[in-house]
């Protein structure tokens, strides 16, 4: 991939930390006594969490969705927790990403690209600095990486420390990652095993084991024929990614590297990141420090988006328009996203840029429920996703992914589904830290609506 860290629209020269000299937004407040400065040269010289190769061999599947080959799924945790941290979580949490893909595949036809909201999504942005709960005002949560979510004052400051400890489990749930999809548990053969309990009792888990039965046959298929699955890797084991909003940018700029190979800088934190809907700006420094690295990136781009301002943070990041290096995030909102969508996808292409375009059909859509809990309905996050495949029919572009909240656990956090969440239920296991994430029945549920949206049914 050519260099990015270059000059561009008349900007000086790119460093790790030109970002520095701009407008940094969403950052945490934190203490003065030095710490944060030792904390981050410490990261700067520990093991990158991700390879340069891997970043580029990502860049080169996503090239695959932006010409229309491919599908994204991109998929994980709202906020990864310190506290809940366990192989148990993460293997669930796998275990319903790769049920999806292989119902996206199957059903579908299509690759899909796996990349997980994993391994470094311990950061949080917030509309406040500060929360008041019963009168007593205290800093907001920002995420594990930064403060702790207990409501007292101790728990609130920000802790430099906290980056260590981010990165430490960002390695260590790699490790399991690495070792979960190329040793064996991502195995096609296992396709039935990959079913959880609570998942098969419902009618998408029935559903489910409906397409493992038929990839079953297709296997044994294959061997009446003489062909030996064992020859072909794809069949036991998956290219899985990782990814997270890059939102505290000195834990980026620490983790940083400039690849030997090429000369070009990674931020080796995850294999590709991507640039919230609240800190997009295009002069403020979240772009600038992505404009230089050479991941594969991402935006989110919700309703307030202009074509003109589209087009000119496509050219921001992604100059050379380099298929597969610039993905762009969806969030409009049910009701907005017919509207708003079209307009965008024509001022890429008249621009030339063969951007990935994903629908995040989650943080539009977020409500108050009556019981007081934050949540979304299962019903406009599926309007939202086929709004989003009607826009990209009426303009002839291929609806390249969706990028998902969910978590392994049988949650009760989103209204709605085959199992009718209401508000009462909301309480019953609601135990996200943040923002309401899909349970495992959810997730394979909208797994199937996609893949009927993707044959056109």
């Amino acid at each position: 991939m050519p260099s990015t860290a270059t000059s561009s629209a008349g900007r000086p020269a790119w460093t790790p930390d030109s970002w520095r000299s701009r407008n940094a937004l969403q950052q945490p407040n934190w203490p003065s006594d030095g710490t944060l400065e030792s904390v981050l040269k410490h990261l700067s010289t520990v093991p990158p969490l991700v390879f340069a190769g891997e970043a580029r061999a990502l860049t080169a599947d996503l090239a695959r969705v932006s010409q229309g080959e491919a599908f994204l799924l991109q998929a994980g945790d709202c906020a990864e927790s310190f506290d809940a941290f366990s192989a148990d979580s993460i293997r669930e949490r796998l275990r319903v990403i790769l049920q999806m893909a292989v119902v996206l595949t199957y059903s579908a036809g299509v690759p899909a690209v796996k990349v997980g909201r994993i391994a470094g999504q311990f950061a949080k942005p917030r509309s406040s600095d500060t929360e008041t709960v019963d009168g007593v005002e205290l800093p907001s949560f920002r995420g594990h990486m930064v403060n702790d979510i207990d409501f007292d004052a101790e728990a609130r400051v920000p802790d430099p420390r906290r980056l260590v400890q981010a990165y430490n489990q960002a390695a260590s749930t790699l490790n399991l990652l690495r070792a979960f999809t190329k040793g064996g548990f991502a195995d096609l053969t296992r396709v039935h095993q990959w079913n959880q309990e609570f998942v098969s009792a419902s009618p998408q888990g029935r559903r489910y084991e409906r397409l493992a039965d038929e990839i079953d046959r297709a296997m044994r298929f294959m061997g009446a024929c003489g062909i030996d699955p064992d020859s072909a890797p794809g069949i036991h084991e998956v290219d899985f990614y990782t990814s997270h909003e890059a939102l505290v940018l000195g834990y980026e700029e620490a983790l940083t590297r400039q690849d030997s190979l090429t000369g070009d800088w990674y931020d080796c934190s995850a294999h590709m990141v991507w640039i919230g809907e609240r800190t997009r700006g295009l002069e403020d420094a979240h772009v600038e420090f992505f404009r230089g690295i050479a991941n594969p990136v991402g935006c989110k781009v919700g309703p307030s988006m202009t074509p003109a301002e589209l087009v000119d943070l496509c050219d921001l990041l992604n100059p050379g328009r380099v298929p597969g290096r610039l993905t762009l995030i969806t969030r409009m909102g049910a009701e907005a996203i017919e509207e708003k969508l079209p307009p965008l996808l024509r001022a890429a292409r008249a621009a030339g840029h063969p951007v990935v375009w994903t629908c995040d059909p989650m943080h539009g859509n977020t409500f108050t429920a009556p019981s007081g809990r934050k949540t979304r309905h299962f019903d406009a996050i599926l309007a939202e996703i086929a709004g989003f495949f009607a826009a990209h029919r009426s303009e002839g572009t291929w609806p390249g992914g969706v990028h998902v909240e969910l978590t392994g656990d049988d949650v009760t956090e989103c209204l709605g589904g085959a199992e009718d969440i209401l508000d009462g239920d909301l309480g019953l296991r609601y135990e996200t830290m943040c923002d309401p994430r899909l349970n495992g029945r959810q997730s394979v549920d909208l797994a199937f609506r996609v893949a009927e949206l993707l044959r056109g049914d």
